[in-house]
C-alpha cells in the first residue's frame, strides 16, 4: 500500500494488509485505521488523528504527505504510531458529518444513538485507540494529536484545544505544541466528549485538538499555511530537529459554553464573528427561551459560535485570557 488517503477512500481494503520496510511494520486494521510500529525499540506511542469531521481535509492531506515516505521505506518511524483517519464516509461527500457529530460521542456517548453508522465509528475506534495503547511499554509516552480545521475565520489562525485534566502536561508536549506553531491554547474546565477528552481522561494521554486554519475541499488547501505544524510532525516522526519556537501560545481558559437548547435559540453575534473576537462585561450573547447568556468577566472571547448546531449542542465557548484573569479559575 503506497498511499493511506486514496485506500481508504477508494472504500475498498489493500490487496495486501500487511508489510514492512527497512524500517518499520505496517498494518491496516480498518478503513482509515493504521498501525505502524518501528522496528527499533520507540519511547513513545502516538495516535494521529485527522479528518474526523469529513470538510476538513488540509490536515488529512497533511497527515497522507507525512505517511508517504515511511510507507515506501524512504523514512525511519521513530514513534509507535495508529493514524487515523475518523469519518471516511464524510471525506468522501465532502460533508461535516452526514447525521451525527462524531466529535461529541466519544467516551461511550456513542450509546445515546439508536441507530447510527457514525455511532459504531464511534465505538471502532475508541476499540482501535484502546487496543493500540494496551500493547505500551510501561516506559513509553502515551500522545494523542488530532487534526482539525475550523469553520470560521479566526484572529489566531492556528491553536490548540486542551481536554480538561487535573494533571500537569508534560513540558515536551507543551514545547512541541509551541514548535508546532500554535498561536493560542484553550484549557477545558471539564470533561466533552471529543476524541482528545477521551485519550486524555481514559488512557492518560497528553493529548490536543490542533485548529490549523479554515476548512476547504480536497485540493483546494494552500499547505505552505500549515507548514510549521508539518514540520514539527516530521520531526516527531522521522526524528528530525524541529526549530524551537521564538514565542510561546497565549493561554486562555473555557468561562461558559453557550448551548442550544431549543428551537427559540438566538445568538447575537454576525455570520461573519471570528474566533477570540473579544466582547465587554454585560453584553448579551445569546438567548434560548427563558435563558440568557451574557459575558461575565471583564473581557470574554468567543470560540466557535454556531447558531445552527443541533438541540443539546455547544453553540459556542466563551473564554478569558489568563493573564486578564482578575481572579484564579478552578481547573
Amino acid at each position: 500500500m503506497q498511499d493511506f488517503l486514496q485506500q481508504t477512500l477508494s472504500g475498498s481494503a489493500p490487496r495486501k494488509r500487511k508489510g514492512e520496510t527497512d524500517f518499520l511494520c505496517w498494518q491496516w486494521l480498518d478503513y482509515g485505521i493504521l498501525l505502524m510500529e518501528p522496528k527499533e525499540k520507540a519511547r513513545r506511542a502516538l495516535v494521529l488523528s485527522a479528518g474526523i469531521h469529513g470538510n476538513e481535509t488540509a490536515p488529512v492531506e497533511m497527515v497522507n504527505h507525512l505517511l508517504l515516505p515511511l510507507l515506501r521505506g524512504e523514512k525511519p518511524l521513530q514513534q509507535r504510531l495508529l493514524v487515523i483517519l475518523g469519518n471516511p464516509v464524510a471525506l468522501k461527500t465532502g460533508k461535516r458529518y452526514l447525521r451525527y457529530d462524531i466529535n461529541r460521542l466519544f467516551g461511550g456517548r456513542w450509546q445515546q444513538i439508536v441507530d447510527g453508522d457514525e455511532a459504531h465509528r464511534v465505538l471502532r475506534l475508541e476499540q482501535a485507540v484502546e487496543t493500540f495503547w494496551q500493547a505500551c511499554e510501561t516506559e513509553e509516552t502515551r500522545w494523542h494529536l488530532d487534526l482539525h480545521t475550523a469553520i470560521r475565520g479566526s484572529y489566531h489562525a492556528r491553536f490548540g484545544l486542551m481536554p480538561y485534566t487535573e494533571r500537569p502536561w508534560p513540558p515536551e508536549f507543551m514545547h512541541w505544541l509551541a514548535a508546532a506553531g500554535m498561536e493560542a491554547l484553550v484549557f477545558h474546565r471539564a470533561p466533552g466528549g471529543t476524541f482528545t477528552h477521551f485519550s486524555c481522561e481514559h488512557f492518560a494521554a497528553a493529548s490536543c485538538t490542533l485548529e490549523l486554519g479554515k476548512a476547504r475541499p480536497f485540493g483546494k488547501n494552500d499547505l505552505s499555511q500549515f507548514a510549521a505544524a508539518e514540520q514539527a510532525l516530521a520531526g516527531l516522526l522521522y526524528g528530525e530537529a524541529v526549530s524551537a519556537s521564538a514565542s510561546q501560545p497565549k493561554h486562555y481558559r473555557v468561562t461558559q459554553q453557550i448551548t442550544r437548547q431549543s428551537e427559540d435559540f438566538v445568538l447575537h453575534m454576525g455570520s461573519d464573528t471570528l474566533n477570540f473576537t473579544a466582547f465587554p462585561q454585560g453584553t448579551l450573547l445569546a438567548e434560548d427561551s427563558d435563558t440568557r447568556y451574557y459575558v461575565q468577566q471583564a473581557r470574554e472571547y468567543v470560540l466557535f459560535p454556531n447558531p445552527d448546531v443541533a438541540l443539546g449542542l455547544r453553540a459556542g465557548l466563551m473564554l478569558i485570557e489568563e493573564s486578564e484573569q482578575t481572579q484564579a479559575l478552578p481547573l
